[in-house]
């Protein structure tokens, strides 16, 4: 696959995982084009915890259905039926799950290019997750990223210290497909912004004419 082909192609995946293994030799080349990623300071303030055990996944799992209900439990009626239709994990259902982290003492306390803008350490893990995320596209992966769970819980879950904090619970695994349209898309939660909405030309709100 071509570069854009990938960027557009990518697919927050939720119900087309199969369970196939993913080989050693395509997770490591995954995890290499994360730890790639530009960050601040090369503080690379990242980490990657590979979670393969059902055990742990299924505790994961039923907490992140317990945050649904009670997001769902927030939504007036026609919200809350649009969103009983989404289905919002497959934790069970992909290979593996990769848990991204962001230490903010990587690199401290002179983290170059952090000093007016704390929270730039947290933006280059975003970047090593979008790596990732590209990667495994073009390797024919599915990802999804699970964001329903207290950082808290997670951290207890697999042990990862104080003052790190899990970014991301990512779902990797080969998928049967790659859905055109995004979930949220089809099943009409939002809709795609147009391009021409998000520019602005010198200043906030000028637009070409």
């Amino acid at each position: 696959m071509g570069l854009y082909e990938v960027i557009h192609g990518r697919r927050d995946v939720r119900a087309e995982f199969t369970g196939a293994p993913v080989g050693a030799d395509v997770l490591e080349r995954v995890l290499r084009a994360a730890h790639a990623a530009p960050s601040v300071g090369l503080s690379q303030p990242w980490d990657f915890v590979i979670v393969r055990d059902r055990e742990t996944r299924s505790a994961f799992r039923e907490h992140v259905r317990e945050q649904r209900r009670r997001f769902a439990e927030s939504l007036d009626g026609g919200r809350a039926g649009t969103f009983e239709k989404i289905k919002i994990e497959g934790i069970l259902e992909a290979t593996l799950g990769v848990v991204v982290t962001y230490d903010p003492g990587r690199g401290a306390p002179a983290v170059l290019g952090r000093h007016t803008i704390a929270d730039a350490g947290l933006y280059s893990v975003c970047l090593a997750i979008q790596n990732l995320w590209l990667a495994a596209t073009s390797e024919g992966l599915g990802v999804g990223w699970v964001s329903f769970y207290e950082e808290g819980f997670l951290a207890g879950l697999l042990g990862i210290p104080d003052g790190i904090r899990p970014v991301a619970w990512l779902c990797v695994g080969p998928v049967s497909h790659l859905e055109t349209v995004p979930d949220l898309e089809r099943h009409g939660w939002r809709r795609r912004r147009p391009l021409e909405r998000a520019v602005h030309h010198g200043r906030w709100g000028e637009r070409l004419r």
